[in-house]
């Protein structure tokens, strides 16, 4: 309406701007409205914790009606930086594009020395964290986690770890858990794999004497009895596993890994905020609350420029850990 002209509005005008807003997400902006489509790449192997999300938001966005058309794809390697380098020169300015990334490539971005990192991506949310779960094969002589300690003690590189990539939340933890065990963290016998398939096959396969991952790669293992968790990483036991928190059990250690994703540089600020507004609405979704209910991930939601400041502290903080534990230089 003109601003000199304040004439009544019809009652076809009212009725139309009434179904409009019933129409509209409560909470949500504009931006909000359905996306055509969207493509998210998952920077590792299929099965990990990446692809795991990124192929559930691509089953919520499209039967929630959010994106009319979700396409994953996967690409492998160091942690993450790979697919990441890939992201920000080939889905410069694209604001259809997403990626999938996490604690892990914060860490992988600082032991690999990546040539790339993610002060060059447009952050957009982070949505899950998780805790992780040391878990051995059913047949293993280690029976609880204090025999684990006490072996990594007695010798850490006789010790073998399978989990994710090098540097990343796996990986950290495993080096916590030998130093809180008195053992010297710069020594264990970490073996890094990039997708969560690939180091579970590992563990069920007696290769390695333990694996460390997200509980939710472990869990469908654990009840058909083919691994044991032998402890749990987060400040309180998970419902339904039986297997203390490293607290209880005298180990002072609590980590969990998160996951969220960012969108390519060279977007404007509207692109970013239809992005960040189209995840918001899927992350607040029923359909979604099913998926973590499901995998067992807790809801950790934060957006935009809070995400963007998580991602700031998260990286000076994972630096100090790995300089502390000697997986990166001072």
């Amino acid at each position: 309406m003109s601003s000199h002209r304040l004439a009544r509005p019809s009652r076809r005008l009212v009725a139309g701007l009434g179904l409009a807003l019933l129409a509209a997400p409560l909470g949500m902006a504009p931006a909000a409205a359905q996306m055509a489509e969207l493509k998210i790449m998952a920077p590792a192997s299929p099965g990990g914790g990446w692809d795991q999300t990124a192929r559930s938001m691509q089953q919520v966005l499209v039967s929630s009606g959010i994106v009319r058309s979700v396409q994953v794809t996967n690409v492998t390697g160091a942690g993450g930086t790979i697919g990441l380098a890939q992201f920000i020169t080939g889905a410069k300015g694209d604001p259809n594009q997403l990626m999938v990334m996490g604690f892990v490539m914060v860490g992988a971005i600082l032991t690999n020395k990546a040539p790339v990192n993610l002060d060059q991506v447009t952050p957009i949310a982070r949505l899950t964290e998780e805790t992780e779960a040391i878990a051995v094969p059913a047949a293993s002589p280690i029976k609880t986690i204090q025999e684990l300690a006490a072996a990594i003690k007695d010798n850490p590189a006789k010790v073998t770890w399978a989990g994710g990539s090098a540097g990343g939340v796996d990986h950290i933890a495993a080096a916590l858990f030998a130093q809180a065990a008195g053992a010297d963290p710069a020594k264990i016998n970490y073996i890094p794999f990039s997708g969560g398939g690939e180091a579970l096959a590992a563990v069920l396969g007696g290769k390695v004497t333990a694996g460390i991952s997200g509980y939710g790669e472990f869990e469908s293992q654990v009840k058909a009895g083919k691994l044991r968790v032998l402890a749990v990483t987060a400040a309180e036991r998970l419902p339904g596993v039986d297997a203390p928190t490293l607290t209880e059990a005298g180990i002072a250690l609590k980590i969990t890994n998160w996951r969220g994703v960012v969108a390519p540089p060279g977007i404007t600020k509207e692109q970013r905020d239809t992005l960040v507004a189209t995840v918001e609405k899927m992350a607040k979704s029923p359909a979604w609350i099913e998926v973590l209910k499901q995998k067992g991930w807790d809801d950790a939601l934060v957006t935009g420029d809070a995400f963007a400041a998580l991602l700031k502290q998260e990286t000076a903080r994972t630096a100090d850990v790995l300089k502390t534990v000697g997986l990166v230089k001072p």
